[in-house]
């Protein structure tokens, strides 16, 4: 049996801390998906909210989380919000706000009632730097929420008082990409 290290604090997880991956290379969502199949694998209640990733099952995380036994689907709550398409400042609509109003109030009522042990909010970057959401509502949600709740946040363009409050942030550079010689999306790899 492991020696449990005294310098170690047994009721970490008790705490939940505040995560951000932002920046403009790939994996963002990648790494909170891990942390998503990690926080299920220890009977974690987790919360999913995809912010502008369209309706739909074209995800490929999408179809493996369907697929994973009862018990564990039991624990895992998916929402997407937005059209079928990637949402940018030149495309935006009114239906884009009005989805992902309806997602971050779906989120920020899951964190006030204490509902999940982990909340992914993917694409809430984007959703800020959109402003379909208000900076300030997210902030006071996240400063008020229930202590053991751990809350990622994935997107470009994390905004510096989001930072200021996180314990945690991972800004992921590009050095470089297959998408700079043409390669598009490839099933399995981006979707």
């Amino acid at each position: 049996m492991l020696k449990q290290n005294k310098l170690i604090n047994p009721n970490f997880e008790k705490k939940g801390y505040i995560q951000i991956y932002t920046g403009n290379g790939k994996g963002k969502t990648t790494a909170s998906l891990g942390l998503t199949l990690r926080a299920l694998g220890r009977n974690w209640r987790v919360l999913i909210v995809m912010f502008c990733k369209g309706q739909g099952n074209v995800y490929g995380e999408l179809i493996s989380f369907s697929n994973l036994n009862d018990n564990i689907k039991s624990k895992l709550k998916i929402i997407q919000s937005g059209l079928n398409r990637i949402v940018y400042k030149n495309n935006a609509k009114n239906e884009d706000k009005k989805e992902a109003l309806e997602a971050w109030k779906y989120a920020k009522e899951a964190i006030k009632n204490n509902v999940y042990d982990m909340v992914i909010l993917d694409e809430l970057n984007i959703v800020l730097d959109l402003e379909f959401v208000e900076l300030n509502d997210v902030l006071e949600t996240l400063k008020n929420k229930p202590k053991q709740i751990e809350v990622v946040i994935t997107g470009r363009n994390a905004k510096k008082e989001l930072i200021d409050i996180a314990h945690l942030v991972s800004e992921i550079h590009p050095i470089k990409h297959y998408w700079d010689i043409g390669v598009v999306g490839r099933e399995g790899i981006e979707y």
